[in-house]
């Protein structure tokens, strides 16, 4: 086992769960208890090939998930997938680590897609490329947005599967009995959400902005001013002419107006969820993967439209991938399921239209069953139409370690008001000890 997924896969099980870049922010979690990652007894008819697949979602997009899997297994005589839950992103790391290390890993697994690299690392990924090359398929059937998690020194190494992004919900209501437009820009934002605060005695009783406690909307913010999270030799961090200390002190700046409300890292999610269907706030940054919740409990318009740009639109991706294990003795059925999900409407498709997450090939796109929904819904269009500003920046084989030094610093600035400069240079400090290892 490569020493550095070792060491990084064991600081990841320090983190809180669910606190994972792009895939916290109150998406819906699993409820069940996570198995311990022994791979179920193989129960599947004589002859028939038995494919194993880990994932990391429970509660109705388990259920999604778990119905795909069986219109497969209907639909293909020789081969059985047998999926099984994992837990939440960080779990499924860990036990998929644990796995590999015992040669008992899955032949496929949903693998969040900042962790991807660390596994491309490793070199416990299969290389897609040639069985993709064989069904007629290429890295231009992918959005290019979703794509930047999938290719590791020339090998595609995992596929998109269930990804969001973040993205701005408003109160259009809010905003039309005030006379306010949609904003566009920060600066827009910061008029607007001031101009929604209401305050009684003092005590602030509406906000203008919330966002959950995360790494997502740092990392949004600074690309939206013109920096990337990391250097391009990977060797620093990317926001070294200010775009840091521009993007805090911007939130900063709205939180001492009450015009931002910048909740407890705990749950901080589903606060925000709530707080904003309870019209308490006007407008909140967070997943793509919470429309539909937010719509059936919304009682006014509800609306979606591009994270606000400052020098440039710009906006981080989130969510899983797929991925095949390089020692998997199933690679061709494995596959097959794999290559299914891509390109059968009733396969990743369907459950992208049962999930709510962003379609994943340009063929869904283009099919009549998106472009239905679209229509019904125009905010899950708001959704896709934003990956052409997408851009992760936060690459790195260290970087599960690297976000532990960023939330603190996020902690010290949004919680406990200290200083910005500072804060973020031992910020860089840390980054950098972190990528020279």
């Amino acid at each position: 086992m490569n020493k550095k997924l070792s060491a990084i896969v064991l600081a990841a099980t320090t983190m809180i769960s669910g606190v994972l870049a792009g895939c916290s922010g109150g998406e819906p979690k699993a409820s069940s208890p996570a198995p311990t990652g022994q791979q179920p007894a193989a129960s599947s008819p004589a002859g028939k090939t038995t494919v194993q697949f880990w994932h990391s979602l429970g509660g109705k997009n388990g259920e999604y998930i778990s119905a795909m899997i069986k219109r497969f297994n209907d639909t293909h005589e020789n081969i059985e997938v047998v999926g099984t839950f994992q837990g939440s992103y960080d779990e499924t790391v860990t036990k998929l680590q644990q796995s590999i290390a015992a040669k008992t890993a899955p032949d496929i697994t949903m693998l969040e897609r900042a962790y991807v690299q660390m596994f491309a690392d490793a070199e416990v990924l299969e290389d897609l490329t040639p069985f993709m090359a064989k069904s007629g398929a290429s890295k231009e059937d992918f959005p290019e947005g979703l794509m930047g998690h999938s290719v590791f020194n020339d090998k595609v190494v995992s596929l998109p599967l269930n990804r969001s992004t973040p993205i701005m919900h408003i109160n259009k209501t809010m905003l039309d009995e005030k006379g306010l437009a949609i904003p566009t820009t920060w600066e827009e934002l910061k008029k607007v959400s001031e101009a929604l605060v209401i305050k009684e005695n003092g005590e602030v009783k509406r906000y203008g902005l919330s966002m959950p406690y995360d790494t997502w909307y740092p990392i949004a913010m600074i690309s939206q001013a013109g920096g990337k999270f990391f250097n391009d030799d990977a060797t620093s961090i990317g926001f070294e002419k200010g775009e840091g200390v521009k993007t805090f002190k911007y939130l900063k700046d709205l939180q001492s107006t009450g015009a931002l409300y910048y909740p407890p890292a705990q749950d901080s999610g589903n606060i925000v969820n709530q707080m904003f269907t309870s019209e308490k706030i006007g407008i909140m940054f967070q997943s793509t993967g919470v429309m539909g919740s937010v719509k059936n409990n919304a009682k006014f318009d509800y609306v979606t439209a591009f994270l606000p740009k400052d020098a440039a639109f710009a906006t981080p991706t989130g969510g899983a991938n797929i991925a095949m294990l390089s020692d998997s003795a199933k690679k061709d059925a494995a596959w097959e399921f794999i290559n299914w999900v891509n390109t059968d409407p009733q396969g990743g498709q369907q459950f992208i239209l049962d999930s709510g997450y962003l379609p994943f090939t340009k063929k869904m796109v283009e099919s009549d069953a998106i472009k239905e929904l679209w229509a019904k819904d125009p905010n899950r269009k708001v959704a896709y139409d934003q990956l052409q500003y997408a851009v992760d920046t936060n690459k790195d084989v260290a970087w599960p370690q690297i976000m532990q030094e960023f939330f603190k610093s996020i902690q010290a600035i949004m919680y406990d008001n200290k200083p910005i400069e500072p804060t973020l240079d031992t910020f860089k400090k840390e980054a950098e000890r972190l990528l020279s290892e």
